[in-house]
């Protein structure tokens, strides 16, 4: 009985390193689902607040579930290290996430998408949040369409992705 090994390209191998040996701070783009239990938010403001104590500048989006927690974790750090790309107007954002983005320092509005779907929004705003960092970190469902397509946008693009799934 043979098995397939997925076996690591040279060129993936030499990213990985190249990573690991960084020392100095990267810019990290964290986005996921909205639909995060309350355990698992907690976990994803832990991770952005120890990223950002690290020096990382972070990179995300302004929805609820895994972008709030991460924006919550990078606040509580250092509020200077946080950018939030909106797919849309500010306006077009819940109330409780519109509480959330007026204190954040570095926010981008695209009030130009505010015509397109929100599903047609986010894969505009994912394709400019990955153009700007050097490593992804998404959560997502396997049916998690969108997020799943911007992980693979990113690896085209020779960024380091980790994906983390929450089924």
């Amino acid at each position: 009985m043979s098995q397939s090994l997925d076996i690591p390209t040279l060129d993936t191998l030499a990213q990985e390193l190249a990573a690991i040996q960084q020392t100095g701070s990267k810019r990290i783009a964290l986005i996921g689902t909205r639909h995060v239990p309350i355990t698992h938010q907690h976990l994803i403001e832990m991770m952005s607040y120890a990223l950002a104590l690290g020096g990382n500048r972070i990179i995300t989006s302004g929805a609820t579930g895994t972008n709030s927690a991460a924006i919550k974790g990078v606040m509580r750090a250092d509020s200077s290290l946080l950018t939030v790309i909106l797919p849309q107007s500010l306006d077009r954002q819940p109330r409780e996430s519109q509480v959330q983005l007026e204190q954040v320092v570095h926010l981008v509005e695209h009030p130009e998408n505010d015509t397109m779907s929100l599903s047609e929004a986010s894969a505009a705003c994912n394709a400019e949040i990955i153009s700007r960092c050097q490593q992804l970190i998404c959560f997502a469902f396997h049916d998690s369409d969108t997020l799943l397509q911007t992980c693979k946008e990113a690896e085209e693009q020779r960024k380091l992705v980790t994906l983390f799934y929450f089924d």
